[in-house]
Order: C-alpha cells, then structure tokens, then sequence
C-alpha cells in the first residue's frame, strides 16, 4: 500500500511527479539496459561493426510487433483506473485476470507470427547481406521472449492503475543488472555475438515478468490475482481493446514510419546504420521521460473520470504539461551538449561518431514538441477517446514519413534531408492533436458529464 498514490484528493503537482519518477526512471533503465546490448557488441564482439548493425536495424522490427500490444496495456490501465476510481472491486478483479490472460496469449501469438515473417521483414528494411545473418539470429531468439515481454508490460499497466509505478522499477532494476551481467558472459566471455545480447534479454524479461507476477500473487490489494480467477470476461476485453487497440496502433504508427526511415538508411550504408543505432540509443532517454508524464496523464484522468471529478482532470492536464515542459527543456540540454562523449560510449570510430551526432541534434533538438503530443494523447485516452489521436497520428506522423522516404529522399539522398522528416511529422502531428483536444474531446466529455452521472466503463 505504501507505494500507492491517491490520485482523487489532495494535491496533485506532486503526486504527478511521484508517479512519473519512477516510470520515467523505468524507461530510462530499460532503454539503458538496451542501449548496453548494442555498447557490449560494440567494444566486445569480433565482428562489432556488423553486430551493432544487426542489433539496430532490429528495433523498429522488435517496436513495431510489440507496440500494439504495449497499447492494449493502455487500455487495461485505463479500465482498471475507471474501476478503482468507481471503487468496483470485482470489476477490478476481473479486468485484472482478463489483462494478464490476454497478455500471455498476445505474447505466444506474436512468437509464432514474427518468426514466420522475420526474414521477410528484415528483407524489406533493405538490411545488407552481410549483416542479414546476424540479425536474422538476433530476432528470432528475441521472438522467444515475446510472451514474458508482453507479460512485464500488462503486470506494470495493472500496477500504473493503482498508482504504483515503484515495484516494475524495482523487477526492471533487478532483471536489468542480470542482463548486464549476461551480456558480457556472452558476449565477452564466449565470444558471441548479437545472438548472446539476445539471449540475454530474453532471460532478463522472463526474470522481471515473475517477479511482477510473484508480487501481485501476494498483493494485499485490489489488484492482487489469483488462479482460480483467471478467465476472460468479454464485456472489459472489448473495452480494454476499444480503448488499448487505437492507442497500439498509434505506438504501431511510430514504429512503421520508423521502418520505411530505416530501410533508407540502410541504403546510406553500415557506417550510417552503426550511427543510427547508437544516437537512438540515447535520444530514447528524452523521450520516456515524455512519456513517463503522457503515462501519468493517462492513469490520473482516468481515475478522476471514473470518479466524475472533472475539475480534477483540468488539473491534472495544467500540472503535467508544465512539469515535462520544464524537464524536458532540461534534459534537451544535457543530451544536446553532452552529444559527442555519450557516442563514444558506442564507438570511437569518427565516421559513426559524426552522423550520430547529427541524428541527436535533429531527434532531441525538438523533442519539446513530443511532449505536446505525449500529453494531449494521455488526456485523450484517459477520457477513453484513443482513436481520435490514432488518426491524427496515422496521418501526421506515417503519412508524411513515408512520403518523404519515397518521394523526396531519392532526389536527396544523404542523412541529413532523411532526418528533416522527423520534426516536421512532429510539429505538424501535435497542431492536430491539440485541436483535436480542444475541439472535439474536451467539449464532448463535458457535454456528457453535463446530462448524466454516470461515468461507467
């Protein structure tokens, strides 16, 4: 109980930043811990060059299956905070089973899927013959460990709803040092290669997954499981889906234009590919901090709606985006001045060094922008309006990216005309997301609350 947030009374700029902290701090770490596969083939492995290659091209591959599902866990988080802040115990109980069950079977799914379709996939990124092979390795050993991803993910979800962001820190924490550890008996100790940073994260998400799973088997709260309550109601998954799969699809969104960007830069050669990989590896820190705060949006309006307070909800969207307007600005700095040592991390060679550089500038230099979209997205959500910010995000961000790599990146092919797409799909995405807001949802959900007292899932 002690780690639980009251979300429906009291103050709430510091309950915001009590239950982003750890949330962004759990992103950070799982992007750490992933950014240390890429730094241990990088400095360790034989063929290191073409092991952070194969190991890179794989992450829009590996975001693009499990977004839609990290969406779905949205959606759970979303009917579970609607419960609790309506104090519907067995609902609670019930989407709780429901979320955790749909989990494991989304996880074996896309194990069997992505297998089939990896090589085929890999083919259309455009990956070089040489590095084909070891990425080929790579995601199907990831692939493995699909069910317990999924599962990590759905167990954080149920814990976010009851404003718990503390205890998947502490499983991630504790799953992460081992995958440290792993990745260098692997890699450094047999001398593999990608496929031993593989194996290792698989090991350390089956590690996190049982201890969320462990910990909510002896939760003395609401949310605690049991096995004899396993079973999927109906009713609530096609609620978590109506509300989870346009918010997975947005992730999915990101995740697609990423692979048609991805697949140009392959052409631009290994070197640009190595580069890549490694500024993504630290640009991602700003963005989970953003997301941390979308997250928390998200959760605390969703409560608040499910306990009718309206007002609370105006609140709750003022506070955070002020808060991650300010320590992103912060963050923006740090990573922008640091740039240059943070990539040696990676590499010493100057030819990776310098177009990673200028990937940071252009993602990081105007990740402001993400926050605007992270915020009024979370809002929307939490008012249970997920396809409205799909849309947008379909058009403003796919749309445009891919337009740019196929038409305007051929008659300008070089790193920099390639990266220009990423801040204006931005900056055109968040113009539409916040009219949409203020447009459209705002007016609907106080039009609603106006003429019923009813705020049922």
């Amino acid at each position: 109980m002690k780690n639980n947030i009251d979300m429906l009374n009291g103050s709430i700029a510091d309950k915001i930043v009590k239950f982003a902290l750890p949330l962004a701090i759990t992103g950070l770490l799982q992007q750490f811990f992933n950014a240390m596969d890429v730094a241990v083939v990088g400095k360790y492995a034989v063929d290191s060059e073409n092991a952070m290659a194969a190991v890179g091209c794989n992450a829009p591959v590996v975001g693009l299956m499990v977004n839609l599902f990290v969406g779905i866990s949205l959606g759970a988080n979303v009917v579970i905070s609607r419960f609790i802040g309506q104090q519907n115990e067995k609902g609670i109980r019930s989407a709780v089973h429901t979320s955790i069950l749909v989990s494991l079977i989304c996880g074996v799914f896309m194990t069997l899927i992505g297998t089939y379709f990896s090589e085929d996939l890999l083919m259309l990124l455009k990956v070089p013959e040489n590095v084909l092979p070891m990425a080929l390795k790579y995601i199907r050993i990831y692939l493995l460990g699909m069910p317990v991803i999924l599962l990590y993910n759905f167990e954080a979800a149920i814990f976010r709803s009851n404003g718990d962001t503390k205890s998947p820190l502490i499983c991630l924490s504790i799953a992460g040092i081992t995958n440290i550890c792993l990745n260098l008996l692997f890699v450094r100790g047999f001398h593999m290669a990608a496929e031993g940073v593989a194996i290792a994260t698989v090991v350390s998400n089956l590690i996190s997954s049982l201890l969320l799973f462990f910990k909510l088997i002896f939760s003395k709260t609401v949310i605690s499981i049991s096995f004899k309550e396993f079973k999927i109601d109906s009713k609530i998954l096609l609620t978590i889906l109506k509300i989870g799969v346009p918010a997975g699809v947005q992730g999915m969104v990101f995740s697609i234009s990423n692979l048609c960007v991805q697949s140009a830069i392959n052409e631009l050669g290994s070197d640009i590919m190595a580069a890549s990989s490694a500024a993504f590896n630290i640009e991602i820190f700003a963005y989970y901090i953003i997301n941390a705060y979308g997250q928390a949006c998200t959760t605390f309006i969703g409560q608040n709606y499910g306990a009718g307070k309206m007002d609370r909800c105006k609140k709750v969207i003022r506070a955070d985006l002020l808060q991650s307007i300010v320590v992103t600005i912060v963050m923006t700095a740090v990573i922008l001045l640091a740039a240059r040592p943070l990539v040696r991390l990676f590499t010493d060679n100057p030819a990776i060094i310098e177009p990673a550089r200028e990937r940071i500038f252009f993602i990081v230099g105007f990740e402001l922008v993400n926050v605007f979209m992270e915020i009024y997205s979370g809002a929307m959500r939490g008012f249970g309006f997920s396809l409205s910010p799909a849309i947008i995000t379909l058009i403003g961000v796919c749309g445009i990216r891919i337009y740019w790599v196929f038409e305007y990146f051929p008659a300008h092919k070089n790193f920099t005309s390639l990266l220009m797409c990423y801040p204006i799909s931005w900056i055109l995405t968040a113009i539409g997301l916040v009219l949409c807001y203020y447009l459209y949802v705002r007016r609907k959900v106080f039009k609603i609350t106006e003429t019923t007292d009813s705020y049922a899932i």
